[in-house]
């Protein structure tokens, strides 16, 4: 906790649930492993969206996640055209650190069944069916509707 102002106190405690989560999706001992995979996967998911899509989704986000979503958004040029789940995971991996001990692949699909498991389903089901059908397997196979 930051012993600052309450609001502040409760997102960053939010943030710290998100990393737990994502560290323990991914079998990551070091937290700075999980926000590089959060970090990473968020810009991707925002870059595929439409900039009103991506600014819908970044509402459901807590405060400080909401943060690093935005971090270094370009609106021109969105969505990006990724087709296919090497296309998108070469999006992730591209802003993952160098030498990161986990596959594009793997990092997108846990950090997807964190976002599953921590928003609202059904915000959670319209931004996977703005996406290509190529794509949705990305998602755990609860979340997608078709």
């Amino acid at each position: 906790m930051t012993s600052g102002h309450p609001t502040f106190d409760h997102t960053v405690q939010e943030a710290n649930i998100w990393l737990k989560a994502v560290a323990e999706q991914l079998h990551f001992e070091e937290r700075r492993y999980a926000y590089s995979a959060l970090r990473a996967t968020l810009h991707a998911l925002r870059d595929r969206l439409t900039p009103e899509s991506a600014v819908h989704f970044g509402a459901q986000l807590p405060m400080v996640v909401r943060g690093l979503y935005y971090e270094g958004w370009r609106i021109a040029g969105k969505p990006r055209e990724d087709h296919t789940v090497n296309e998108f995971c070469d999006h992730v991996a591209s802003e993952l650190p160098p030498k990161f001990p986990m596959d594009a692949l793997t990092v997108a699909r846990g950090v997807f069944a964190v976002i599953f498991k921590e928003l609202d389903p059904g915000e959670t089901a319209k931004i996977i069916d703005q996406w290509p059908v190529s794509l949705r397997s990305l998602w755990p196979e609860i979340a997608r509707r078709s």
